[in-house]
This record gives structure tokens, sequence and C-alpha cells, in this order.
């Protein structure tokens, strides 16, 4: 989900709990919204944790890793496709990750602001 439309609808929550059942509907709120924020840095710690046991770099097909890539999605979500932490190819703002996979095909997936801008892929000599 966005970060606005999370902010929009955690406002939203306030003022309707404010609004319907006073200052009750204030900590009701609060509260959903204090769980919703565990629970999505749950998820996250979850998929760093898994992608950090994997080989930095390494994904199982590099060919299926460019097909579901899409302009846009967040890195989270290709951690959570690749598996695996990123081999770093370039610096922020305009951060660059690399997979090969054991063909030697790669995938450099380029970041900015934490979301996919674009990706290449570079196939091995035989393939």
């Amino acid at each position: 989900m966005d970060a606005r439309w999370g902010g929009l609808l955690a406002v939203l929550a306030l003022v309707a709990g404010a609004w319907q059942w006073g200052w009750r509907g204030v900590v009701l709120a609060l509260s959903v919204i204090a769980f919703w924020l565990l629970l999505q840095f749950s998820r996250s710690l979850r998929v760093m944790r898994d992608a950090g046991k994997a080989p930095i770099g390494q994904v199982a097909n590099a060919v299926m890793l460019q097909a579901r890539l899409q302009a846009g999605m967040p890195l989270l979500k290709v951690l959570q496709i690749t598996g695996s932490l990123g081999q770093r190819l370039s610096e922020p703002p305009d951060e660059s990750f690399g997979w090969t996979d054991g063909g030697g095909d790669q995938v450099h997936v380029h970041f900015r602001n934490g979301r996919v801008t674009h990706w290449t892929l570079l196939r091995a000599a035989g393939s």
C-alpha cells in the first residue's frame, strides 16, 4: 500500500473514531494503527531474515526473475521474489543490485527511492 493512502486511512480512522465514540474511538483507532504498523514491520523482518540466509546475489533462474519484475515494484517485493539479497552494483540515490543464476545469466535491477525503475537481463555466453 502506498504510504499516502495509509496515512489518509489512519487520519480517517482517528476522525471517525472520535466522531462516533469520542475518546474511546480515538484509542481504538490508535490501537488498530499500531497493530497494522507492527504487522508491516514483522513482514519486513521476515523477508529480510529469509533473504539473509541465502547466498548474496544468487537466484534460481534469472530469466524468470526478469519476467516477474515490474516498474514501480518496491525493494521488499523484489527480495521476496529472489529469496536473496542482491549484489550491490551502485550507490544511492540510483541504486543497482544484481542477481546471478547457476547458468551465469544475470539480472541487474535499478532502483530509485526504493522502487524498481528498470532492469537488464545479461545472458551467459553459451545461452
